[in-house]
């Protein structure tokens, strides 16, 4: 039987949900990195981002390919990087959102006393 396409959303959501897959992502809307960059620019255990790594990879959201003694990651498709700025989009309009609503508390709050 085959999965409904909201299951395989939410899969594929919860693939994205942890912070170092989102960095990773983010690093290489700019082009593909080898691993040392990602480790220097993310600053995690090796064991852990290469963890994170394997999932991506898995999902098929990344590809790796070695070069001599070096794993490069890049993005498997545009897409993806469409994806990262559209959340950007969206995380800024809510927090905008959220600012105006404080600064409304705050306005309240001041001409209630």
């Amino acid at each position: 039987m085959a999965v409904p396409l909201y299951q395989a959303k939410a899969e594929f959501f919860r693939m994205l949900g942890h912070p170092v897959r989102i960095r990773v992502l983010e690093l290489l809307q700019d082009g593909p990195l080898p691993v040392r960059d990602l480790l220097a620019a993310i600053e995690v255990e090796p064991s852990s981002l290469s963890q994170q790594l394997a999932v991506l990879r898995r999902s098929g959201i990344v590809n790796a390919t070695r070069e001599g003694s070096t794993v490069v990651y890049e993005l498997a498709g545009g897409d993806v990087a469409e994806l990262m700025r559209a959340a950007r989009r969206i995380l800024t309009e809510m927090l905008v959102g959220r600012d105006g609503l404080l600064a409304e508390l705050r306005e309240a709050e001041v001409s209630s006393r």
